[in-house]
């Protein structure tokens, strides 16, 4: 494994990394206010219960505390034995979207509904990738992953889930998510940095290529992705469009200024942005919060990732150390994502901001992500 940049210091982590479950609780807690503050115009107006999204989240926290606490207290070894059939079962259930189980929110057929329970099978699909990956790359002789055909093995399973994710519930974000993991991983696993440079070159100029004809309608706009794209390059172009939700989280990031507005007296939040709770809701921390407010809020996700850095080096195993690369590299893609989409730094995609954002299906998924590191930091042995 490398991480260079860490030297390897145990003496940082004592058994179950305590610092993790302090910075995600406050994350969690943060993301309740905020949800609160975000929703409550909008839940009066349609549930006719300010409280209505805030009901909901608390209890999808409880439950989500609930599941990291079972999962941090199962050795994470058992999970070798569950990778192919999380992997199988990904599958299923991501095809069950197109079925009669499958429904629609906000127009996006993405969910299955199970009698009281309803969830995204993208998020399952993130886990099973993650242990599916780590248990390929254990398994394969190190001469074998720095082989293009062992890069091809281990890329093909997480390939074929984000294909599946892409075409059967069009969410385009989250089959990203799902390839860059599985991308992460490999790279973390490999000393030669040629493929990945290449590969990296590769994408970045197909995507400026296709983002130039874009541009110049060289290409027409043929589906939705591609008006964002224009409405990314230009958003006041089609400000009542697919331009609309980008303006006015702009506008609600300028107006907070460097302290913001003050907790709940966002004027954008009053049915004026779009998933003010959702995918948006890091523009409603920095009108009412300001840039200080969302510089602390990153700050606690760069903390968090630094400390599963930490677990990540001193991991008892490879195996180990593979999850818990897994798991930071799915938490840091959809942060980096989420505040580069509310900035306009990227088209707009729908993508949650970790333990802040509404939803039941992330937060519980990400806490069991959560459960196993805790469980690998508790495993380690001190020199």
């Amino acid at each position: 494994m490398k991480f260079d940049f860490l030297k390897k210091n145990r003496k940082q982590l004592a058994g179950v990394d305590l610092n993790i479950v302090v910075v995600v609780i406050f994350l969690l807690a943060f993301g309740v206010i905020m949800i609160y503050s975000a929703s409550s115009y909008e839940a009066m107006l349609k549930m006719g219960d300010p409280q209505f999204y805030l009901k909901r989240q608390v209890r999808n926290v409880i439950v989500a505390i609930v599941a990291m606490v079972i999962f941090s207290r199962m050795d994470y070894h058992l999970w070798v034995k569950f990778s192919i059939g999380a992997y199988i079962a990904a599958i299923v259930t991501v095809g069950l979207v197109v079925t009669p189980l499958g429904f629609e929110v906000n127009g996006a057929r993405r969910w299955i509904n199970l009698g009281p329970i309803s969830f995204q099978p993208a998020e399952i699909a993130k886990i099973a990738v993650i242990l599916g990956t780590a248990l390929m790359i254990t398994r394969m002789k190190k001469e074998e992953i720095e082989t293009p055909l062992g890069m091809l093995k281990v890329m093909t399973p997480a390939g074929i889930m984000a294909v599946a994710v892409f075409l059967l519930t069009s969410n385009a974000s989250s089959a990203f998510i799902i390839g860059m993991i599985a991308v992460v991983m490999l790279f973390v696993a490999c000393k030669n940095y040629r493929f990945f440079v290449l590969g990296a070159l590769a994408v970045i100029i197909m995507g400026a290529l296709l983002v130039y004809l874009i541009h110049t309608q060289s290409i027409p706009a043929m589906s939705f992705r591609f008006s964002r794209i224009n409405a990314w390059l230009n958003p006041e172009a089609d400000a009542k469009g697919y331009g609309f939700q980008t303006l006015q989280s702009l506008y609600s990031i300028g107006s907070g200024g460097l302290w913001g507005k003050g907790l709940g007296q966002s004027m954008q939040k009053l049915g004026i942005i779009p998933e003010a709770q959702n995918d948006m809701i890091f523009s409603i921390i920095c009108e009412e919060l300001g840039f200080f407010g969302a510089v602390v809020v990153l700050s606690m996700f760069m903390f968090l990732l630094w400390r599963c850095l930490l677990v990540a080096q001193n991991a008892p195993d490879i195996y180990g150390s593979l999850i818990t690369v897994g798991v930071l590299a799915h938490i840091s893609l959809q942060v980096i994502m989420n505040v580069a989409v509310v900035t306009n730094t990227m088209p707009n995609t729908g993508v949650t901001l970790p333990f802040i954002s509404y939803g039941g299906t992330s937060v519980v998924f990400l806490l069991i992500e959560i459960g196993m590191i805790l469980n690998i930091s508790g495993r380690i042995v001190f020199e």
